[in-house]
């Protein structure tokens, strides 16, 4: 091995330790970077063959050079959010976002989201999450934007309601007392039905009459109500205690819906007596509680996100409704994938074709809502690992140094 090919050894030392250490400093740069990966440098040798007469004779060295990178995607630790829309994957997977400048897809273990002004969930790099729509409990098998824009909860129509009140035994007749009844109709407009009871000559007995203030009253508008000497509800309408049905028509209402059937719930839970809630005791009337199913049209006012990855939307009739499932990808080879800056990856031939999946299910990892994944880098890995670059790099610059100085003396001898 020649003078001038020790020196060119000597060089490719300094420029495969001068390009480990960037992989270095690059990965100390982002320690603080949610979701990065950091990288390691590979080195391979740099070697020439001499033939003599078509024969190999020697293989000598000449150097080193930088082979390429390995991504390490060994998962970083978890920090708790306030945000519900910051995701962290725990395990196997990558989020998949589009870009809105841009066709293609990429890939990030960065959760960082927000709604954005148009209702679609960003990352704050720019890039949408791509998830599965779930409508009436089914998860679309189509992927897309992740769009809550305009997302309400549809209203529900009441069908039963318990009305809690007293009827005042010792009320002289003609007396009457009014219970107001809360509904919603299918449209989800708040209707308040009233229950006018009036006290009738017999010792415990009162007639009611129901109005309404949309729509007309056509079944179950009057009737009447017994107690018995304990003050429990013994007779409606002169016959044993049943549920009763009582039918609303809004066609004539300022907002048109359905024609609606309710049941006034007067029975216990096995129909078999009265449920207790409406009785004729010896003290003032009142109304104590009012218990009906049905809710009026909600709009969204909070975000949950399940381990499976499912978008729920809070709203604020109360309800809460699965609206998106996020979508996730693995790859054979994540080692392989391409890095395109702002924690996003592309796929590659390396990479392999990309497999779509949703959390939990086929090897993909859970989803951990209002938790972000920090950076893998381990700080103390990259001090040791740049101190070892550091002195590959001085030791590379003495051979250039040592082999400056014998060819000087090289050049001294022929003077």
């Amino acid at each position: 091995m020649s003078l001038i090919s020790s020196l060119f050894a000597g060089v490719t030392g300094l420029t495969a330790n001068s390009q480990a250490m960037e992989i270095i400093g690059d990965n100390i740069s982002n320690v603080n970077t949610i979701g990065f990966k950091s990288s390691k440098a590979v080195f391979s040798d740099i070697f020439s063959t001499i033939l003599t007469n078509g024969s190999t004779t020697s293989q000598l060295g000449r150097g080193s050079q930088l082979q390429g990178t390995i991504k390490q995607f060994t998962q970083g630790s978890f920090e708790s959010s306030s945000n519900a829309l910051d995701l962290a994957i725990d395990g196997s997977g990558f989020f998949v976002v589009s870009p809105t400048n841009t066709t293609g897809t990429f890939f990030t273990r960065a959760g960082q989201f927000r709604l954005n002004q148009n209702g679609l969930v960003q990352a704050i790099t720019g890039e949408i999450l791509q998830g599965q729509q779930i409508t009436n409990d089914t998860v679309s098998t189509s992927i897309s934007d992740i769009d809550l824009a305009g997302v309400q909860s549809a209203p529900q129509a009441t069908t039963t309601f318990t009305l809690g009140a007293n009827l005042d035994a010792s009320s002289t007749a003609a007396t009457t007392f009014t219970s107001p009844i809360t509904i919603f109709n299918s449209v989800g407009n708040q209707v308040t039905l009233s229950a006018q009871f009036t006290k009738v000559a017999n010792a415990n007995q009162w007639t009611y009459a129901i109005s309404t203030s949309e729509g007309t009253v056509t079944s179950g508008a009057s009737g009447s109500v017994t107690f018995d000497t304990s003050g429990q509800l013994s007779l409606v309408r002169g016959a044993a205690v049943a549920d009763q049905n009582i039918v609303i028509d809004f066609s004539s209402a300022s907002t048109p819906a359905a024609t609606q059937t309710l049941t006034w719930d007067l029975l216990n839970a096995k129909g078999t007596t009265t449920n207790g809630k409406l009785t004729g005791f010896a003290a003032e009337s009142n109304n104590n509680s009012l218990v009906q199913n049905g809710f009026t049209t909600g709009t969204l006012t909070g975000l949950t996100v399940s381990d499976k990855g499912v978008i729920a939307g809070l709203f604020n009739n109360g309800q809460t409704d699965d609206l998106f499932q996020v979508t996730l990808a693995d790859f054979l080879a994540p080692s392989g994938l391409t890095r395109q800056g702002s924690n996003l990856f592309s796929q590659s031939e390396e990479s392999g074709q990309g497999v779509l999946g949703l959390a939990r299910t086929g090897g993909f990892g859970a989803i951990v809502g209002q938790s972000l994944e920090l950076s893998n880098v381990d700080l103390a890995e990259q001090f040791i690992t740049m101190i070892q670059t550091q002195q590959a790099f001085q030791a590379s610059a003495r051979i250039i140094t040592t082999i400056d100085d014998l060819l000087t003396e090289s050049v001294n001898l022929v003077r």
